[in-house]
């Protein structure tokens, strides 16, 4: 297991000492605004030095302080244990890892392998294209630095093509052709390898718990050829070629990963339009949990699941079949409403807590 203690100070509202989190399934219970969702985002920014709720970090900081930090202590499975502090100071953040000094977050990946489940999963499902994207572009960045790093080339390159584009200075849009082939043909591979793993998981998990069965994940590449496959170099950089004139005209670059499509079909007709709020709620649950079995299956490494008050609106039968269906776990992690039958979900071994005011008090 590999959170020891966890120690936030002046982090969000939550009281500024160590709580210490053993076991293997942790349960934290209380009404709405208590915290509750507030230590999960602990656990989450020290596993990836980023919060899920929100892109600055000056937004994460107790309303009466201008700097916060957190502490963990943690062991691997092979015993090993390691610490992590992350400190925001003066608008800079400092990460460490075992007191040595990390130049850039993404050396915290395959640290603490956690999956995050909640509400806003449902916009990889009914979302935008770009969150769609997001989500596989996640699933390869938890253990994948190359693949962070070839995201970044990749924006860059889009990003001062674009910026040619608008200024009509069109004598290096040739040079950032190349580089925006050569850096979105390795996405389009990665990413529809990322797709083909991912239906082999997905389908069968989604038929278990809805008895719906066909259900696949369908990746449409901005570039590709006739067979909707990934093309070639010569064959992407010709299409980018052919909309050059278009692009000028709009000051921006139409074609490549960044206007990549992903969607989902049953038997080769799209699923979502026509589902239920339900189904639309569990294929966005069973995303999650289909990313933790990938996860597991690429890497060798059981994650650490956060599920923060995704159950609530599952009827009972629902909500029994997919927490029977989760993956194997280091660690689990959940969040309750006081009135949810959460001593179903219980183990001899859970730790309960009762969080109020940002504060926490074990239950026995």
């Amino acid at each position: 297991m590999p959170f020891l203690s966890l120690s936030p100070v002046h982090f969000r509202n939550l009281n500024d000492t160590t709580i210490d989190l053993l076991s293997k399934e942790v349960f934290f219970v209380g009404e709405n605004g208590q915290g509750k969702s507030n230590l999960l985002e602990t656990l989450y920014y020290s596993a990836y030095g980023s919060s899920f709720r929100t892109r600055l970090d000056s937004e994460i900081v107790n309303k009466d302080f201008k700097d916060f930090s957190i502490r963990v202590l943690y062991r691997e499975e092979s015993g090993s244990t390691h610490s992590t502090s992350i400190v925001y100071k003066d608008g800079v953040k400092r990460i460490e890892k075992d007191g040595k000094f990390l130049h850039d977050r993404k050396e915290l990946i395959n640290t603490i392998p956690c999956v995050l489940y909640n509400h806003d999963d449902l916009d990889f499902v009914i979302g935008s294209p770009e969150r769609r994207r997001f989500f596989i572009d996640q699933s390869l960045s938890m253990y994948d630095v190359a693949y962070i790093d070839l995201i970044r080339k990749y924006k860059r390159v889009l990003k001062n093509r674009n910026i040619c584009l608008k200024e009509k200075n069109y004598n290096l849009l040739e040079t950032y052709d190349i580089q925006l082939v050569q850096h979105g043909l390795e996405i389009q591979k990665k990413r529809k390898k990322a797709i083909f793993k991912f239906n082999q998981i997905f389908g069968k998990l989604y038929e278990d718990v809805t008895g719906i069965d066909g259900l696949v994940i369908k990746y449409s590449p901005s570039w590709k050829d006739g067979q909707e496959d990934i093309p070639s170099l010569d064959q992407a950089l010709r299409i980018v070629i052919e909309k050059r004139e278009i692009e000028k005209n709009l000051s921006s670059t139409v074609t490549g990963p960044h206007r990549d499509r992903i969607s989902f079909y049953r038997r080769q007709s799209p699923f979502v339009a026509t589902a239920s709020t339900g189904q639309r709620r569990l294929l966005a649950l069973i995303l999650r949990t289909a990313q933790a079995v990938y996860y597991t299956q690429v890497i060798g490494k059981k994650p650490v699941l956060l599920m923060d008050d995704v159950l609530l609106e599952l009827d009972p039968e629902k909500r029994q079949k997919v927490t029977a269906l989760l993956p194997e776990y280091d660690q689990l992690f959940c969040t309750f409403l006081p009135g949810e039958p959460y001593e179903r979900y219980k183990h001899d071994t859970t730790r309960v807590y009762k969080i109020k005011n940002g504060s926490w008090e074990e239950v026995r």
